[in-house]
């Protein structure tokens, strides 16, 4: 359904963004932020699947400032080299990947007001772009590692947000997620009998009905706030 087109960041540099369209006149988009395992085929599907409610859906690819092409599977093997790229784009100078999330969601906005949505390092990017990246009119972060700790909680988001964490994730311990439920009374957190990465159809630890669940949110959160 889609194609990969080039963007540009604030400070020039190119990077590579799966673009997915919806079949008639967007309804508005959306950007979708990777996993620690790249644009692969699993996130080309999720954007897909956005462009199939209506929205023009754009995926950056978030590791292209340290390395190409990067489209992982999700065997222990491949969760080390993406959590090795992962601490390689955070280690980037400010403000370093979110200067392309910028630029995707100033493309996304020609089809009008734009929500972000991402998954596991990309629920964080999403948390961060909610708080940091203008422009946005609605956020759904899903299983961020990272978000519940007290400097991210710290942060005051701009748009919109929603937040979804799995009961079972023992990478974000569920009183982490209460903290962070009760620093941010205006973010609508939402919790599963799931695992981290509960939405992925390619993960052992998927979970079909939280999956549905949080899609069914999110869907009804970005008709609300991107309609």
């Amino acid at each position: 359904m889609g194609q990969m087109v080039n963007l540009t960041g604030a400070d020039g540099a190119s990077f590579p963004a799966y673009v997915a369209e919806p079949a008639g006149t967007p309804r508005g988009a959306v950007v979708v932020l990777q996993e620690i395992f790249g644009v692969n085929s699993h996130i080309r599907n999720v954007a897909d699947g956005y462009a199939d409610q209506g929205y023009l859906a754009v995926a950056p690819a978030a590791f292209q400032r340290v390395k190409s092409g990067v489209e992982l599977g999700y065997t222990a093997e491949d969760m080390g080299a993406g959590i090795a790229l992962k601490t390689a784009v955070e280690e980037l100078p400010a403000p370093g990947v979110m200067q392309d999330i910028a630029a995707a969601v100033a493309y996304a906005s020609r089809a009008g007001k734009v929500g972000v949505v991402g998954y596991c390092w990309g629920g964080l990017l999403t948390w961060r772009s909610a708080c940091m990246v203008p422009g946005l009119s609605a956020a759904s972060a899903y299983y961020g590692g990272g978000v519940t700790t007290p400097t991210e909680a710290a942060r005051q988001p701009l748009c919109p947000t929603m937040a979804h964490f799995g009961e079972r994730d023992h990478w974000i311990p569920m009183d982490t997620v209460q903290a962070f439920a009760a620093a941010q009374p205006g973010v609508q957190v939402h919790a599963y009998a799931a695992d981290h990465g509960f939405n992925c159809d390619q993960r052992g630890s998927y979970d079909a009905p939280a999956a549905k669940l949080a899609l069914e949110r999110t869907l009804a959160f970005f008709a609300q706030h991107l309609g």
